[in-house]
């Protein structure tokens, strides 16, 4: 009787498991983010040379549509779209700047403010990215880089426009 209901079992979970996946709400599974950034060039230039993303495309939002669909109100914009590869689903950084401030200090802390507060980065190794930031003169925030087990070091780092962004990987 085992013999029988073992492999019956597994045929179940696998049914099961492939009706969920098929099922899913979602036709990718990678989320888009939109960052609104006071100064465009300043920040395409932290985004590419500092972080090292690369520019793989770039739009427009017209009055209408800004209007339509709720974004804007009626202010036309242009979009930046950056990757840290230029792959399929790989994560888009989407900038766009409405060639304005802040109207809220910038935070210091995650536990300044609320919504997206961080990202983070997992790399490879963090000697490019530690050559870049001194190179560009970006401040290391905290005591970093601080290491996080025998081979991963975290460090951090903040946006021109606040944005703190965590580097993740090994020295060397």
């Amino acid at each position: 009787m085992k013999k029988i209901i073992f492999p019956f079992l597994i045929l179940l979970f696998l049914t099961a498991s492939y009706q969920v996946m098929a099922q899913s709400e979602f036709s990718s599974t990678t989320i888009e983010i939109g960052v609104v950034v006071s100064d465009i060039e300043k920040s395409l230039d932290f985004y590419t040379n500092v972080i090292g993303m690369q520019k793989v495309g770039e739009f427009d939002v017209d009055e209408e549509f800004g209007k339509i669909s709720g974004l804007t109100g009626g202010v036309a914009f242009h979009v930046d779209v950056l990757k840290l590869e230029d792959k399929p689903g790989a994560t888009q950084w989407k900038l766009m700047s409405f060639e304005k401030d802040a109207a809220h200090p910038l935070s210091k802390y995650i536990q300044d403010d609320t919504g997206v507060q961080y990202v983070t980065i997992n790399v490879t190794s963090l000697k490019p990215f530690l050559d870049r930031i001194k190179k560009h003169n970006v401040e290391l925030l905290g005591d970093t880089p601080v290491p996080l087990d025998s081979t991963k070091h975290f460090v951090l780092i903040q946006g021109p426009d606040g944005t703190i962004i965590e580097l993740i990987g090994p020295l060397e």
